[in-house]
């Protein structure tokens, strides 16, 4: 019986150190622990599949929380699934019954508590992550926009493809101003939508 630790995070930017931690607790081999640095919205994460190529029956794989997994709860429980069906065994250490040992004959009293528990922290993650998402989007929109992109005022990054103004927007603009052409037909010339076209507005370069 090996074991390994399974080690995701969302982005580049954050530190696996807490994570690698855990698995060093667990007396876990460094060879036997495989990071991923990408969202758990994805199920291509090339370290874990390479991990689940070694798997044998028998074997343990450990989980610093359950949103490690994934994120949606499909995904999560997809995956549970498919060591379920390979006979390997699933350590995740926010989930302590996880972590004891089955007497004998228990096996189906456990069983339940785990599903029990994976359906509400499953549930958990995905809404987590859905709220974060949206926190992330409304974020994004309150930005300033610089040059056709969301910027932001702290860290000076961009978000979203560059835009670049239409090059007939200050002529077009200028004469919906002075009432030559409706707004309709400014739209149409300029070839934007009305949200598009205020956001021209408001950039400087393209103001009039």
């Amino acid at each position: 019986m090996a074991k390994y630790f399974s080690v995701r995070v969302s982005s580049k930017d954050q530190n696996l150190a807490r994570q690698l931690a855990e698995a060093q607790k667990y007396g876990i081999p460094k060879e036997n622990i495989f990071c991923d640095k990408i969202t758990g919205r994805k199920k291509d994460r090339p370290e874990y599949e390479r991990m689940k190529s070694l798997l044998k029956r028998g074997d343990e794989v450990y989980f610093k929380e359950l949103d490690r997994i994934g994120r949606a709860k499909y995904l999560i429980k997809d995956e549970l699934e498919w060591f379920k069906e390979r006979g390997v065994i699933v350590r995740i250490l926010d989930i302590p019954t996880t972590l004891m040992e089955v007497p004998k004959g228990q096996e189906w009293v456990f069983e339940m508590v785990h599903n029990i528990l994976i359906e509400v922290l499953a549930t958990i993650a995905e809404q987590e992550w859905e709220k974060t998402k949206k926190r992330q989007s409304e974020g994004i929109a309150s930005m300033p926009i610089v040059n056709g992109r969301r910027v932001s005022a702290k860290t000076g990054r961009g978000f979203g493809r560059e835009r670049k103004c239409p090059d007939n927007f200050e002529e077009v603009y200028n004469r919906q101003q002075s009432g030559e052409v409706s707004m309709k037909e400014a739209l149409q010339l300029v070839g934007v939508g009305r949200t598009r076209w205020y956001e021209l507005v408001k950039e400087n370069r393209c103001r009039a």
